[in-house]
C-alpha cells in the first residue's frame, strides 16, 4: 500500500514516527498521524486545514491532544459515558497526578524505558491508513495523499476526530473544501 502514497503522505507517516520517537511512545498512534499532518506546509491537507481555520490554531489542536493524553487518551464522549456511571475522570486524573506527578496517566510518558528499535503502528493508526486507502479509492484517486489521511482521521471515532471537529474540521467540511466524492460509503 505504501507505494501508492504521495510524497506528502509518506512525509506524514515519517513525521508520525518522529512524533512517536520524540514522545518515547512504543507505537505510532493516531494522534501522531494528526500531529504530523499539522507539521505539513504546502500540501493538500495543510491547505484544507488552513481553509477551515484550523491552520492558524495548530497550537490549540496540539494543546487539546495533550489534554486528552493527560486523561489517558479518553475522548470527551468516553469521559461523559463514565460520568454517567458515576466515575469522575477529572477527579481520578487529579488523584493519580497528586501521587505520581503531572501526566502520570499519559500513554507517552517520558520516564518509560527508551525504545530505540522499529516502531510499529497501533491498531488505530493502521485503521486510519487503511481507511485513507478506501477514501482514495472511493474518490477515484490513483494515489493516497495526506488529504486522504486527514479525511480518514475525521471518519474514525476518537480523540483526533473530536479535536478536529472542535476546530471546525469535520469530514463534511473537508469534503467541501477538497471537492470530490465523500468516500464515506466505502469507509463505513
Amino acid at each position: 500500500m505504501f507505494e501508492r502514497f504521495t510524497n506528502d503522505a509518506r512525509a506524514v507517516v515519517r513525521g508520525a514516527v518522529e512524533h512517536a520517537e520524540g514522545a518515547r511512545a512504543q507505537t505510532v498512534d493516531v494522534e501522531h498521524l494528526l500531529l504530523a499532518l499539522l507539521d505539513r506546509e504546502g500540501s493538500r491537507a495543510s491547505f484544507a486545514l488552513s481553509a477551515l481555520g484550523a491552520g492558524g490554531s495548530k497550537d490549540s489542536v496540539r494543546r487539546s491532544l495533550a489534554q486528552a493524553r493527560r486523561r489517558a487518551g479518553l475522548s470527551r464522549a468516553e469521559t461523559d459515558a463514565l460520568a454517567g456511571l458515576g466515575i469522575d475522570v477529572s477527579e481520578i486524573v487529579a488523584r493519580v497526578e497528586e501521587t505520581h506527578g503531572v501526566g502520570a496517566m499519559s500513554r507517552d510518558r517520558k520516564d518509560r524505558r527508551w525504545w530505540s528499535g522499529h516502531r510499529s503502528f497501533s491498531r488505530g493508526a493502521k485503521e486510519v491508513l487503511e481507511k485513507a486507502l478506501r477514501v482514495a479509492v472511493a474518490r477515484r484517486d490513483r494515489h493516497i495523499g495526506d488529504e486522504h489521511i486527514l479525511l480518514a482521521l475525521t471518519l474514525r471515532p476518537g480523540v483526533p476526530a473530536e479535536v478536529l471537529a472542535d476546530h471546525g474540521v469535520t469530514h463534511e467540511s473537508l469534503t467541501r473544501v477538497l471537492g470530490g466524492g465523500t468516500g464515506e460509503e466505502a469507509c463505513a
